[in-house]
């Protein structure tokens, strides 16, 4: 028998599988999600997914057309290797600092490791953009509000969205580095039993003591200082209210992990390094946020770890820090 005959519907048969079998990617968590996001759920107030763009296996960007924002907002969802998108994950959001070149979404998995942090976690990692200044809040605008709304972009409608497109589910955890830290505090305390565990990394624990340089930061990308909170002594109570140092007693029940260097040059800094006078001074205020936290007996475990600048790798440090505490916290 002629041997081209009798493999021929061998390799017919492998033709066929070969150009009906899907991509090697397919079926990786980052695909699957990218393909339960086409029944593009709403927030609310109507935010919803205009666009999941596959990264990496296990990355997927998000576009939102945001009301809160008055205009398309972003967020990085790192998912766990054991994805599925009918069950319900535990959930990380990872807030990103101010002033970042690239896109604040993008910083972590630009500046850390952290997905090979959490490559062995059944958690869901959700990093949202903030911009650069938005100091995660629902801007004051003189009275008016937003645009842009930062909380409400973040804790309404992309918690809704990522809850309901990608099956987050309501374990939820929350830490962030220098402004994120702020939002990771602020976040925790303004809505009670949202999360479970904050972190904070050289994070604004006292903005009504750093309002100046909060404001400053603020003229410097071109929007009104008193955008954000209003005026320090007209809006004092709009000030306070979103300041994690009077905030202390509202954190009963959530656990938390606050880090911060006092801006010497440490382990993780170049020889020749100067001191770090924003460190230095973040560093004062997280002093003070964990004397209060513990005269109030919260759940806290502090690392004032001294020397050290207001840098990434120190951030990177402390995330590795703080996650198991943070896991633990949304394990169950």
């Amino acid at each position: 028998m002629n041997r081209l005959l009798t493999i021929a519907p061998v390799l017919s048969a492998l033709t066929l599988t070969l150009l009906a079998a899907p991509p090697a990617h397919a079926q990786d968590p980052a695909a699957v999600a990218v393909t339960a996001l086409r029944t593009s759920p709403r927030a609310p107030d109507g935010a919803r997914i205009t666009k999941a763009e596959r990264v990496d296996a296990r990355t997927v960007d998000l576009t939102i057309a945001s009301p809160a924002l008055g205009r398309d907002g972003h967020a990085r969802v790192l998912l766990p290797p054991s994805y599925r998108p009918r069950h319900r994950h535990p959930v990380l959001y990872l807030l990103h600092g101010c002033c970042d070149a690239i896109p604040g979404w993008t910083a972590w998995t630009a500046n850390t490791d952290v997905e090979a942090l959490s490559a062995r976690s059944r958690a869901m990692v959700v990093m949202p953009e903030a911009g650069p200044d938005g100091m995660y809040t629902d801007w004051y605008n003189g009275g008016r509000y937003g645009p842009p709304a930062w909380e409400t972009f973040h804790l309404a409608e992309l918690r809704a969205l990522v809850e309901r497109g990608l099956g987050a589910g309501p374990r939820r955890a929350v830490a962030g580095l220098s402004m994120g830290g702020l939002g990771a505090l602020a976040y925790a305390a303004r809505h009670p039993g949202m999360f479970r565990a904050s972190a904070s990394f050289s994070g604004l624990a006292d903005t009504v003591g750093f309002a100046d340089g909060l404001m400053d930061l603020v003229a410097a990308y071109g929007d009104d200082p008193l955008g954000p909170f209003g005026d320090p002594v007209e809006q004092a109570a709009v000030w306070r209210a979103h300041n994690p140092l009077d905030l202390v007693p509202r954190l009963r029940g959530v656990r938390l992990f606050v880090a911060s260097g006092d801006g010497r040059p440490g382990p993780l800094d170049a020889p020749g390094t100067p001191q770090d006078a924003l460190e230095a001074s973040l560093g004062q205020a997280n002093a003070a946020f964990v004397a209060k936290a513990r005269r109030h007996h919260l759940d806290l475990t502090a690392d004032l770890y001294g020397p050290g600048t207001h840098t990434w790798p120190y951030w990177e440090r402390e995330l590795h820090r703080a996650f198991p505490l943070l896991m633990r916290a949304i394990s169950g």
